[in-house]
């Protein structure tokens, strides 16, 4: 999936402009690089498109930083400049378009890394 393509999803799951979502994309992948090993992040970023892909091979070393889920979205919230709430949505748009480029099981071996708060934002809410 282009880059464009990526952020338009993130915007369309998110209700936020475009420009909004790429600041989310960038801010939620990068935080995401910082909690997964070097090594599962540099294997999703072979699986999104090349622009996107420097934002989760920041990490060089094998060691996770170990934070919990208000931390993420802090730190989200913090590098878009977005309210809270729209971290939150962010984070979740991104993953779940995250999920549906890698495919299920290097995502789940990914989300098998994170605190299950941070990998329940990768689901889709339930139908009622």
């Amino acid at each position: 999936m282009a880059e464009s393509q990526f952020h338009a999803r993130v915007a369309a799951r998110a209700g936020v402009p475009e420009t909004t979502a790429r600041a989310l994309t960038e801010a939620t992948l990068t935080t995401l690089a910082e909690r997964l090993s070097g090594g599962e992040a540099a294997d999703l970023s072979a699986h999104v498109a090349h622009e996107l892909r420097p934002l989760l091979a920041r990490v060089r070393t094998e060691d996770a930083e170990s934070f919990g889920y208000d931390e993420f979205l802090r730190r989200i919230a913090e590098r878009a400049g977005a309210t809270p709430a729209d971290a939150e949505r962010g984070a979740r748009a991104v993953l779940q378009a995250l999920h549906r480029v890698v495919g299920p099981a290097e995502f789940d071996r990914a989300v098998a890394q994170l605190p299950r708060e941070i990998g329940e934002l990768a689901q889709p809410a339930p139908r009622v």
